[in-house]
C-alpha cells in the first residue's frame, strides 16, 4: 500500500513484515504471539502482507478503532466475499442501501420484548448440557468444551429465533450442521491463507473446494428446512395473524413479516442470506464466548467462587434463571466481560475504505485500503491495559470503565455496524454461565491447555478442555 500523510506513515512497516506475511502464519497456535509483537512495536497500526498484491493496515489502538468504527464503511470485498457462496448478502457482508435496509427491517428482532422469553429458552437447552455432562462428572478426565457448548448453543437459537424443538443434543453421532459449518470456517480461512485460492476457478478444482461447496449444500439444506417449515404456518394473513397474537414473535416471524416504508418485503434470497447469517453467528461466536468463559473460570478458581455465591443469592433457590434475574449478577458479568477481553469470539474484522480517512494524529490512509482491525489485539493492547494477560475482571467496575475509551473493549464491533446480536449473545453468556456454576465446579487441566488460533472465531488448536466436580460434593 502506498500512504500518504503529514507524517512518515512508513516508519511503521518493518522488513520482516513486508517478507510475505503470510507465510508467519501457521495456524499452529503461535500467530496471536506475532500479532502482539508486532502490536509491541508499534503503537497504533502495522501492514499485514498476503500474498504479492494484498495488503492490510493492522490497527489495534482504541483512538484509531473509534475513527473507523465511527463510520458505515463496509466489510472490505476481498476477504469476506469468501463467504458468499455460503452466507449470501446477508448483514455480514452487504454493503449500503442494502444493508442499511436490512439492518432496519432486523432491529425489531432483537428487542428487549423479543428477548425475554428467550432467556427460559436458553436455561432449558443449558440444562440439557448440564445433565450430559454428569457422565464427566463422575470421572477424572477431562472432556473437550467446545463441541458440547456449539450443540448448546445450536439447540438455543433452534429454540429461541426459529421456534424449532431441536433434539440436536441428544441425537448420537456428530451434528452434520455443526460439522459444516466448523468445515466452512476452516475453509474460508485457508482460502484467505493460500493466495492461489483466491481465484475462483482454482479454489473451484481443487480438494479443499470441494469439500467446500459440500458443507455449504448441508448447511443450506439445514437452514432451507427451517424456512420451509415456518412458511407453512404463514401461507396466509390469517395464519400470520395467529402467530402474532402467541406470546411472542421470533426472529423468523419478523424476517418473514418485515416490510420497509414502500411495504416491500425481504426476497427469499435475502432471507435465506440472513437466516444462514444468523443461524452461524448466533450458535457458533457465542460457544467460542462461552467455552473460553468455562476454561477462564477453571483457571481462576476464587473469581469462579465469588461468581457462584452471587448466582446462587441471586437465584434464590430455583434452578432456572428468569429475565429478571440477568441484571442480579454483577459480578459474573464483568468476569464474562473480561474473559471475552482476553478471548474475543471475532478475533478481528476489517473495513474496506470508500474516502480517504484521517486519524487522530494527522495520519491518513487513501480511499480503497483494507484496514483489518484486530479485536484481540485493542483488547490485549499494554497501553490501554495494565497486565493485559492477567485474568482481572474488577476491570470492568464502572468507576474503572469510565477512565477508558468506549472503544478499548469491542467483542462486539462497535459503532453503526455493531453486532445486532449482542445482547442475545450477552444474555445467553450469563443463563449458561449460572447454571453451570451452580451445578459443577470447573477444574484446569494443567495437561492439556489450549493454543488459540484466529480462524473466523477463537478456537483451539488442541480443543478446550476442563474436568468438572458436582457443587454439592465440594463443599
Amino acid at each position: 500500500l502506498k500512504f500518504t500523510s503529514p507524517r512518515n506513515i512508513h516508519s511503521w512497516i518493518c522488513a520482516q513484515q513486508l517478507l510475505h506475511t503470510r507465510t508467519s502464519f501457521r495456524q499452529d497456535g503461535h500467530d496471536l504471539e506475532k500479532i502482539m509483537k508486532w502490536s509491541g512495536q508499534y503503537p497504533f497500526a502495522f501492514p499485514l502482507w498476503f500474498g504479492p498484491s494484498l495488503s492490510i493496515l493492522n490497527v489495534h489502538h482504541p483512538s484509531y478503532v473509534k475513527t473507523i468504527l465511527s463510520t458505515t464503511e463496509p466489510k472490505d470485498d476481498y476477504a469476506y466475499k469468501f463467504f458468499i457462496p455460503w452466507l449470501g448478502d446477508g448483514l455480514l457482508v452487504s454493503a449500503g442501501q442494502k444493508w442499511f435496509r436490512h439492518r432496519r427491517l432486523l432491529t425489531p428482532g432483537f428487542h428487549y420484548d423479543v428477548l425475554k422469553p428467550y432467556v427460559k429458552l436458553v436455561s432449558d437447552s443449558t440444562k440439557v448440557m448440564l445433565d450430559k455432562w454428569e457422565v464427566y462428572a463422575k470421572s477424572e478426565e477431562s472432556f473437550e468444551l467446545f463441541k458440547h457448548v456449539s450443540l448448546m448453543t445450536l439447540d438455543s437459537i433452534m429454540k429461541c429465533v426459529f421456534s424449532c424443538n431441536s433434539n440436536c443434543q441428544t441425537d448420537s453421532g456428530t451434528n452434520p450442521y455443526i460439522q459444516a459449518v466448523y468445515d466452512l470456517c476452516h475453509l474460508v480461512n485457508v482460502r484467505f491463507r493460500v493466495f492461489p485460492y483466491h481465484s475462483k476457478a482454482i479454489f473451484h478444482l481443487s480438494p479443499h473446494g470441494y469439500k467446500f461447496r459440500k458443507a455449504t449444500r448441508i448447511a443450506h439444506s439445514h437452514t432451507a428446512e427451517v424456512i420451509r417449515k415456518r412458511k407453512e404456518v404463514l401461507k396466509i394473513e390469517k395464519e400470520q395473524g395467529i402467530v402474532k397474537n402467541k406470546r411472542y414473535m421470533d426472529f423468523l416471524d419478523i424476517l418473514l413479516s418485515a416490510r420497509d416504508e414502500h411495504q416491500q418485503g425481504l426476497s427469499d434470497e435475502d432471507i435465506r442470506a440472513e437466516v444462514d447469517t444468523f443461524m452461524f453467528e448466533g450458535h457458533d461466536t457465542t460457544a467460542s464466548g462461552i467455552s473460553w468463559i468455562f476454561y477462564n473460570l477453571a483457571c481462576n478458581p476464587e473469581h469462579q467462587e465469588k461468581c457462584r455465591e452471587e448466582i446462587l443469592q441471586a437465584l434464590d433457590g430455583k434452578d432456572t434463571v428468569d429475565w429478571e434475574d440477568l441484571n442480579k449478577i454483577p459480578y459474573t458479568t464483568m468476569c464474562i466481560k473480561e474473559s471475552l477481553r482476553l478471548c474475543p469470539p471475532v478475533p478481528g474484522i476489517s473495513r474496506k475504505l470508500t474516502k480517504p480517512l484521517t486519524f487522530f494524529d494527522g495520519r491518513t490512509v487513501p480511499e480503497g485500503c483494507i484496514i483489518g482491525i484486530s479485536i484481540y489485539g485493542i483488547h490485549m493492547n499494554t497501553t490501554v491495559w495494565e497486565n493485559p494477560y492477567v485474568f482481572d475482571p474488577m476491570r470492568f467496575l464502572p468507576e474503572n470503565v469510565s477512565k477508558r475509551s468506549p472503544h478499548a473493549f469491542v467483542p462486539f464491533s462497535a459503532g453503526p455496524r455493531n453486532c445486532i446480536g449482542q445482547n442475545f449473545a450477552m444474555n445467553e453468556m450469563k443463563v449458561a454461565v449460572a447454571l453451570t456454576l451452580m451445578k459443577y465446579r470447573l477444574i484446569k487441566d494443567p495437561q492439556h491447555i489450549p493454543k488459540m488460533i484466529p480462524q473466523v472465531v477463537l478456537r483451539s488448536l488442541n480443543g478446550i478442555h476442563i474436568k468438572i466436580k458436582p457443587v454439592e460434593n465440594d463443599l
